[in-house]
């Protein structure tokens, strides 16, 4: 019989097994990828037939962090469930082992050794197990991030495409976006991220602790997407100058982004925008095992004092005016949603927390924001953490418009209270739908209960002082189409009953998706009277020779009308964006869809301008499908002319899967299409 020390000959994983009952699959299946809070098994190899007592002398020694970190001892005689565990069976020439972690270890890289011992406590043998990758488990009842809704899980942590919505809150449109979490090397990345943050770089052992709580991990992911204080993944940039990097309507995903960062040495990615930090937020967060989903709130306030109130000013011609302040109001603002308890609050805070990696504001000295009970938000409870006062601000503060005369007199034209806050969207678990989540942010406009929560915030009401005035101004516009002509109708109403006399001036502005306003396309001044109790409609003319050559790559153009009582000073300002629609690319998939089978994507672009475009680009990638590609167009493209290209691929993995398509050229950019493909594996 062999001696103690040489019992012990090598140890199997079990990687697809376990992956698999771990819901971990996806990411790997050589390697062990596991979720806190459930057991997993090993297989202990021996040179000879183990004896039983030997069963009660084995211990597994784990080390979690860098630079192998700290160790955890794990042993057979452990009952409670809140401490590493573990339980030996002999069964010939093995040991089969099955480990328990806590719902609270802390999520990271583990190394593992698997130790034999003598009765006394003397090490016999040692010998490496490997290593192995432990995530939050929304699966586990005990785990902050626990989520009872098996449809919700399917979409918040498996499902690895989605929507991101943008344009306006009246012409909403869906962009796919390839999270991609599941990827090969995409988990590395995601810890890398973790690794690089500056609490980790600091104190790498507290940190690694401290990854015990979701609350911790989010904020810090939140920190590292965006590059402005660490060595975070993304640069933003919304100057419309993308030179030395990618423009932000090009990314289709988040996993070029994140390879790029973590191939070049963490070195900044070149150009996010809200949504991009959004999707690869989104990406690392489903990775490590947090339900995440994104979130779109049109008409989003970035009000930076606090008072809840966003200012603009214009002169007596419609010219705007510079102001000290940096408050906007973006056209549509992206956060992601992260599904938590929060035992640092009192109770009645767990759930959906708003969370956003867009640098915007400093929180606690450093780009970051949230998470933050979306309850809390509703119920005007600014006082919990983290960043209530501003996100409360992003879906209730007021737009005020203010005349500005040659002395430098301001008189208040436009008191908007329900412009902010508007069809605050996210993908629906049921299919490629919108669902509408605004009810979980405020209670409706004007409703006893808002007012209620507006007590409780401390913050004055504005819609309780407004006065409804006997001159109205509604925009109205039909189907706008970039590349087109298209008419703005201007209406005047007069609600009293007393003819009025009107000069009304009518300005076109491109004005880029967080607000900044680009160049005046087209004007237009009439004078008139509206008889007492009517209305009398105006028509602007917008051609592309107009707004084609002003146009920022969102496609956005601001409409502002400004209507002056003639004798009376009476002034009113009311403005509106129009989002452009873009026709979208065809996308065919010719071929039988078999994992590593190849496969053929036929792509179709029909020029909608009435100008020649050049330098086109196609940019495909799908997770599952195929890693991003970039296909040349011919040269030019002439006005109405259509231009098919081929690309091919080979699927990597079964089951349901988009091939997302972004197009761009010298003058027309963020042309999308997708395509799903059902992938059926090699021996099926």
């Amino acid at each position: 019989m062999a001696s103690p020390d040489e019992l012990l000959e090598a140890v199997d994983l079990h990687c697809y097994s376990n992956n698999r009952a771990h819901h971990t699959d996806e990411v790997d299946t050589e390697r062990l990828v596991l979720r806190r809070g459930q057991p997993f098994t090993l297989t202990v190899k021996c040179r000879t037939q183990p004896l039983q007592h030997l069963t009660e002398q084995l211990t597994l020694v784990l080390h979690v962090g860098k630079d192998s970190g700290t160790g955890i001892k794990v042993s057979g005689s452990e009952a409670r469930s809140d401490k590493w565990r573990l339980s030996v069976q002999p069964a010939q020439r093995e040991l089969l082992v099955t480990v328990s972690s806590p719902a609270s270890a802390p999520i990271g890289l583990y190394r593992m050794d698997v130790v034999l011992h003598s009765q006394g406590g003397q090490v016999l043998q040692q010998i490496p197990a490997g290593h192995f990758y432990l995530l939050f488990n929304p699966w586990c009842k005990d785990d902050p991030v626990f989520l009872p809704d098996e449809e919700m899980l399917q979409e918040y942590i498996l499902n690895e495409t989605g929507l991101l919505y943008q344009g306006s809150w009246e012409n909403i449109h869906a962009v796919p976006w390839n999270f991609g979490q599941f990827e090969r090397d995409i988990v590395d990345v995601c810890f890398e991220i973790l690794d690089n943050s500056l609490s980790a770089l600091k104190d790498p052992g507290a940190d690694s602790l401290q990854r015990s709580d979701p609350v911790y991990v989010s904020r810090v992911v939140t920190a590292m997407i965006n590059a402005n204080d660490d060595k975070g993944v993304l640069l933003g940039r919304w100057s419309g100058d993308y030179s030395g990097g990618t423009s932000p309507t090009r990314w289709t995903g988040s996993v070029p982004v994140l390879r790029q960062w973590s191939r070049s040495g963490m070195e900044r990615v070149r150009y996010g925008q809200c949504w991009v930090f959004t999707g690869v937020a989104c990406t690392v967060l489903r990775c490590l095992g947090i339900p995440t989903r994104c979130i779109t709130n049109y008409s989003s306030a970035h009000d930076t004092d606090g008072n809840l109130q966003v200012d603009r000013y214009y002169s007596e011609t419609l010219e705007s005016l510079p102001d000290k302040r940096d408050d906007m109001i973006w056209n549509y603002h992206c956060w992601v949603e992260s599904w938590m308890a929060r035992r640092d609050l009192p109770a009645g805070f767990d759930g959906w927390q708003v969370l956003d990696p867009t640098p915007q504001e400093r929180s606690d000295g450093i780009y970051c924001c949230g998470p933050c009970p979306v309850k809390a938000i509703k119920e005007g409870n600014i006082d919990l953490k983290y960043d209530a006062p501003f996100i409360f601000a992003e879906v209730n503060a007021d737009l005020v418009c203010w005349i500005v005369d040659k002395k430098g007199s301001r008189s208040q034209t436009a008191l908007q209270c329900h412009q902010v806050g508007r069809s605050i969207s996210t993908k629906s678990v049921h299919g490629d739908k919108r669902e509408d989540v605004t009810q979980h942010y405020k209670y409706p406009e004007g409703s006893a209960m808002e007012r209620e929560v507006y007590a409780k915030a401390g913050l004055k009401n504005s819609v309780l002082n407004s006065i409804e005035k006997s001159l109205q101004i509604g925009i109205k516009h039909v189907q706008a189409v970039n590349g087109s002509d298209f008419d703005i109708y201007v209406e005047v109403s007069n609600k009293s009953f007393e003819d009025k006399d009107i000069g009304l001036t009518i300005v076109a502005k491109t004005v880029t998706y967080n607000g900044i306003q680009l160049q005046e396309c087209h004007r237009k001044t009439s004078a008139f009277s509206v008889k007492a109790s009517n209305a009398k409609k105006e028509v602007l003319r917008l051609k592309y020779e107009h707004y084609g050559q002003h146009l920022s790559e969102h496609h956005l153009i601001r409409i502002t009308a400004l209507l002056e009582q003639k004798g009376r000073g009476e002034v009113i300002l009311h403005e509106r964006n129009i989002s452009l629609s873009t026709p979208q690319l065809a996308v065919k998939i010719i071929g039988e869809p078999v994992v590593s089978r190849k496969l053929t994507a036929q792509i179709t672009f029909v020029n909608p301008l009435p100008i020649t475009l050049s330098e086109g680009v196609f940019t495909i990638e799908g997770a599952g499908l195929t890693d991003m590609q970039e296909i040349q167009s011919p040269k030019e493209i002439k006005p109405g002319q259509e231009v098919t290209v081929s690309v091919s691929f080979k699927p990597t993995k079964p089951g349901l899967r988009k091939l997302l398509v972004d197009f761009d050229t010298n003058k027309l950019r963020d042309v999308k299409g997708c395509a799903s493909v059902i992938v059926r594996g090699k021996n099926m």
